[in-house]
C-alpha cells in the first residue's frame, strides 16, 4: 500500500517550541483534522502512542489510571484524552514528580468537558493549542510560511492565485485531510460517515439527544445559516424543537469545534449596536454537505455563495492564528443604520477592519463603514478580501486583496 503524502502543518514548529517550556501539551480541535498525525510527525524521540479508539486501552485508563500510566510512560502521545478523564489527576502527579518538559502530548475534541478537567487538574502544567483543518497554506505544502493574518499595505504573495471556480471547489471540498484526498463520490461517503460518527459517539457523551432525526435536521438548518446572525428562535422553529434545546445543541456544536460564534463589537455607551453573534461553520465542506450543495458549481452560483465565501475567509483567518499558537481577539461591527464591518481584529490597542466580498471588482463603497467605526476606536490598516486578481487601493489606509493573498 502506498503511504499517503504528509503535508507539513504550520503548528509543527510551535509544538516543538512549546515542548521545551511545558511538561504537557494538549492539541484541541474537531475529530479527524490530523491532530494525531501532526504529533507523530513532530516528535523527535521514541515516543509511545496510545489511542482511546482502542476499547481495551480505554477500559484500562478508566479502571486503573495509575496502571495505564505505568505501561504508557512518558514520552507519550495520548489520543482523544477526553474519553478518560480519570487520568487527569494521575497525570498531574506524574508531571509534578518530574522536571522533564514535553513529557505528555495529548489530543482532544470535546472542549467543554475536557477543559473543565484540565482547569481543575492540570492548570499551569499544560499548554492548550487549538487546531482546525488544513489551511490554504498547508494544502499547498507551505504551512511553515503561514503567519497570523493582519491587513497591511503589502501582500504576502506566497500562494498561487486561483480563479473563482477553483476557489469554490476548495470551499465545497472542505479542509478535512480525508475529504481533500477523495473524489466527489468518496467525499460524500466521508461526510456521511463523519456525521454519523459525530451523532453516535461524541454528541451522546455531551447531551442526551432523544431524537437523532431532529438533531440531524438541526445540523442541516444550522449549516444553511452559516455566515448569518444567530437567530435561535428561527432555528428552533424550523427544526420543531424548543429554543432552550436549540441553545443547548448549539453549545455542543461550538464546544466540539464544529461552529464558531463571532461576537459583535459592543460598548455600553453605544447601545444602538447589535448584540447578536454571527454563526460560522469551521469547515465549509461539512457545511456544504449538510446544506445539500452537491457540486461546487451549484454552490458557486447559489443563493448562499456569498455566505460560504465569508465563512471560508473567517475560518482561514482563524487558522492563521490558531496554527501559529495564538488566539485572536475578533469581533464584527453593525449599527442601527446597517453600517457593517465583517471582521475586526483587535491587536495592540488598534482595530484592524476586514470586509469580505465574493466579487472581483472591489469599490471604496464596500469599506465605507471603516470611516464610521474610526469615530469609535483607533483604527489600524484595513482591507477588503475578495477575488480581485491584484491588490487595489480603496482608501488611504485600506486596500483590496485576493483571498489568495491572505
Amino acid at each position: 500500500m502506498t503511504e499517503k503524502p504528509y503535508f507539513e502543518r504550520t503548528l509543527t514548529e510551535e509544538i516543538m517550541r512549546i515542548s521545551k517550556s511545558f511538561k504537557a501539551i494538549l492539541v484541541n480541535g474537531p475529530r479527524q483534522i490530523g491532530k494525531t498525525t501532526l504529533l507523530k510527525h513532530a516528535t523527535e524521540d521514541d515516543r509511545r502512542y496510545v489511542t482511546f479508539d482502542n476499547p481495551s486501552d480505554l477500559l484500562l485508563a478508566k479502571n486503573d489510571p495509575k496502571g495505564f500510566l505505568d505501561i504508557y510512560r512518558p514520552p507519550v502521545i495520548i489520543d482523544e484524552i477526553q474519553y478518560a478523564p480519570e487520568l487527569f489527576s494521575y497525570i498531574k502527579i506524574l508531571l509534578d514528580n518530574s522536571d522533564k518538559t514535553g513529557s505528555i502530548w495529548m489530543t482532544g475534541s470535546q472542549q467543554y468537558n475536557m477543559m473543565k478537567n484540565v482547569t481543575e487538574s492540570l492548570a499551569g502544567r499544560v499548554t492548550i493549542i487549538d487546531m482546525l483543518g488544513f489551511s490554504l497554506y498547508e494544502r499547498e505544502s507551505l504551512g511553515a510560511k503561514q503567519k497570523p493574518f493582519l491587513p497591511s499595505p503589502t501582500s504576502q504573495n506566497i500562494l498561487a492565485k486561483k480563479g473563482i471556480s477553483d476557489t469554490f471547489r476548495i470551499i465545497w471540498q472542505g479542509a478535512f485531510p480525508e475529504a481533500i484526498s477523495k473524489d466527489t463520490k468518496d467525499r460524500m461517503a466521508f461526510y456521511d460517515s463523519y456525521v454519523r460518527t459525530y451523532l453516535e459517539r461524541d454528541v451522546r457523551q455531551l447531551i442526551n439527544v432523544g431524537n437523532e432525526i431532529s438533531f440531524l435536521k438541526f445540523l442541516k438548518v444550522v449549516a444553511a445559516r452559516t455566515g448569518q446572525e444567530l437567530n435561535i428562535e428561527d432555528i428552533a422553529r424550523n427544526v420543531g424543537i424548543a429554543p432552550s434545546t436549540a441553545k443547548n445543541w448549539l453549545s455542543v456544536l461550538r464546544t466540539s469545534g464544529i461552529i464558531y460564534l463571532l461576537q459583535p463589537y459592543f460598548k455600553n455607551i453605544t447601545k444602538r449596536l447589535t448584540k447578536t453573534p454571527k454563526l460560522y461553520f469551521l469547515d465549509t465542506g461539512l457545511a456544504a454537505y449538510l446544506a445539500g450543495w452537491t457540486t461546487p458549481e451549484a454552490l458557486e452560483i447559489g443563493i448562499s455563495s456569498g455566505a460560504f465565501f465569508e465563512t471560508f475567509v473567517i475560518s482561514e483567518i482563524l487558522k492563521s492564528y490558531y496554527h501559529n499558537g495564538e488566539n485572536p481577539s475578533l469581533c464584527f461591527f453593525r449599527d442601527e443604520k446597517g453600517n457593517e464591518i465583517d471582521l475586526l481584529v483587535q491587536k495592540d490597542g488598534n482595530y484592524y477592519p476586514i470586509e469580505i466580498k465574493k466579487h472581483a471588482t472591489p469599490n471604496f463603497k464596500d469599506v465605507a463603514a471603516f470611516k464610521i467605526f474610526a469615530k469609535l476606536e483607533s483604527l489600524g490598516y484595513g482591507c477588503e478580501i475578495c477575488l480581485a486578481p491584484e491588490i487595489q487601493p480603496l482608501l488611504q489606509n485600506a486596500n483590496a486583496i485576493s483571498v489568495w493573498d491572505m
